[in-house]
This record gives C-alpha cells, sequence and structure tokens, in this order.
C-alpha cells in the first residue's frame, strides 16, 4: 500500500502498522494482504464476492479487521461478507472503508456483512467511514447489516460516519433470540450536498430479547439526513430508540421512528429530538476567548464523542 492508502487505513481502522490476529486488507477491488488465526479463519467465497470468516467457540479476547480502502476513481464494487461466531466467542470485529477520490468519476463500495452469532458469544462491531479527496466524483457508501443473534448473545455495533462521505445509504436488519442484547450507537456529520440516510430494524423475537439504537448526528451546510427506526417486540422484550440531533444552516434532518408491540409483554421507548445548538452554549464559551466558529465546533465535537 501506498502512503495515501496507508492514512486511510488509520482513518477507518485505527491501524497504524499490521495489526496482531486476523486480518485481511482489501485495496481497489483487490485483496492487499490476508492472514488467520488458529480461532479465527479467513477465506474467500468461491464466487469471488466477498470472504467468510469463522470464529471459534469460546474464542476470548481476539479481533478480526477487515478494512477497504478506494483510492482509485471510478470503481464500482459490491461485497457480500459473512461472519460466523461461534458459542461463547468474545472477539472485537472492526470494519470500515475509506475513498480517496482525485478523478472526475465516481467510486463507490457496498458492503454487505452478515452476522450469525452463536448462544453466549459476545461481539464487539466497529465500522467506520470516511471520504476525501478533490475530484469531482463523489464518494458513495451503501453499507448493510444481516444481523441472526443466538439465545443469551450480545453485540454492539459502533457506526461511525464523520468526514467526506457525499451519498450513503445504511441498513440494518437484526432477529434476537431469547435473551439476546444488541446495543447500536450511530455516530454521523454530514457538510455541503451531502445525503445520508440510516435505517435500522430490530426484531426481537425471544423472551428477555433487549436493544437499545441510539443515534447523534450533526447535518451542516445544505446537507440532509434521514433517520429510520423499526422495533418489534415479538415477545416478552424490552426496546428502545433515540435519535439526537443538531441541525445547522440550511440543512434537513427527518428522523422516523416506530415501535411494534406484538406481545402484550413487550415494552417499547422511542425518543427524537432535532435542535439548533443553545445560544447560551455559544456565548459560554466565547466569554472564554473562543470566536463563534471556534466555539460551535468544541459543542459539535464534545456531542460526537
Amino acid at each position: 500500500m501506498d502512503s495515501i492508502e496507508k492514512r486511510i487505513i488509520a482513518e477507518v481502522a485505527d491501524l497504524h502498522e499490521v495489526p496482531e490476529g486476523a486480518y485481511n486488507f482489501r485495496v481497489n477491488g483487490q485483496t492487499d494482504s490476508r492472514v488467520s488465526t488458529e480461532n479465527i479463519e479467513i477465506s474467500p467465497k468461491e464466487d469471488g464476492s466477498g470472504i467468510v470468516i469463522r470464529i471459534a467457540p469460546f474464542t476470548k479476547k481476539e479481533s478480526v479487521h477487515i478494512p477497504v480502502v478506494l483510492s482509485m476513481s471510478g470503481i464500482k464494487e459490491t461485497v457480500y461478507n459473512d461472519f460466523y461466531v461461534g458459542e461463547g466467542a468474545d472477539v472485537v470485529i472492526v470494519a470500515g472503508c475509506g475513498i480517496h477520490n482525485c478523478g472526475n468519476q465516481d467510486s463507490e463500495h457496498d458492503g454487505i456483512h452478515r452476522f450469525f452469532i452463536e448462544k453466549d458469544a459476545h461481539v464487539k462491531y466497529v465500522e467506520k467511514h470516511y471520504g476525501e479527496g478533490d475530484g469531482d466524483g463523489k464518494r458513495i457508501l451503501n453499507p448493510g447489516t444481516e444481523v441472526t443473534m443466538g439465545e443469551n448473545s450480545f453485540l454492539e455495533m459502533e457506526m461511525v460516519q464523520i468526514k467526506g462521505v457525499d451519498s450513503t445509504v445504511r441498513k440494518s436488519t437484526a432477529h434476537l433470540a431469547a435473551g439476546a442484547e444488541l446495543i447500536v450507537r450511530e455516530r454521523l456529520m454530514t457538510h455541503g450536498d451531502q445525503v445520508a440516510v440510516s435505517e435500522y430494524e430490530v426484531n426481537l423475537d425471544g423472551e428477555g430479547a433487549s436493544t437499545n439504537v441510539i443515534s447523534r448526528s450533526v447535518a451542516r451546510d445544505r446537507s440532509r439526513q434521514t433517520f429510520i427506526s423499526k422495533i418489534y417486540g415479538n415477545a416478552k422484550s424490552s426496546g428502545h430508540s433515540e435519535c439526537d440531533a443538531i441541525i445547522m444552516d440550511d440543512a434537513r434532518i427527518n428522523a422516523i421512528p416506530e415501535v411494534a408491540a406484538n406481545s402484550p409483554d413487550a415494552a417499547l421507548i422511542h425518543e427524537a429530538a432535532i435542535g439548533k445548538i443553545a445560544g447560551e452554549q455559544i456565548t459560554k464559551l466565547m466569554t472564554l476567548g473562543l470566536t463563534r466558529e471556534e466555539a460551535e465546533e468544541q459543542i459539535v465535537n464534545g456531542f460526537l464523542k
């Protein structure tokens, strides 16, 4: 990888050197490097459409990194990756895609990830998206996530998109068995004419299943955001959805929460709040010597942490 590709890897995967554990680096539509371990096997699909990650039962405190980089203009690809997480495993999975586009053609990566998490497994999944480059071509990312969770399993999903992506449509669907817990933490910022759509659908199918879907976003300039959250309580279960957004300049934000109790024992809550930065917050920071622009940046950065 060249210096640009290494820098993007650092942005989306927090990697400044080759990681310990299993990894698969994909650069400009091709596999750059791949390493499996004793407990985590990464193999290509026979049809070449993506990779399969198999994590052995009771694997503890291991990680797998699968970042994607596009540094050439005009590349468009769809990749299907499947994760099989064995019973009782406890692992961290770091994904994400960065696009450097200095050309006139659009560059697009659509990553479809399927998770099959067996009972009592514990997974933290981190997915970061990043774009840069001064070309006229757009940087487009359309991720899809399909999750199937076994009994008493746990999944925390950290979805981050802070800079440089012109268009994104994220669709995530999950089915939870008895006692399973899903936590989603989305952090999103759009600017310029960027467009972002996030849609989460969680099906609480088993008794004692629970979810907490939290989105924090900032929309600036003329950008547009849509947040859609659907939680279906199909058994005795609990679910909470929260969208908290800051709107600035001429941006537009839509928040569309939906909860459906298909069982009398389902307890579901949704919250949505969209508003401007409070004037007194800016005034307070300006009295400490910051300009208005610096005060706004401090507030936004703190909100998205």
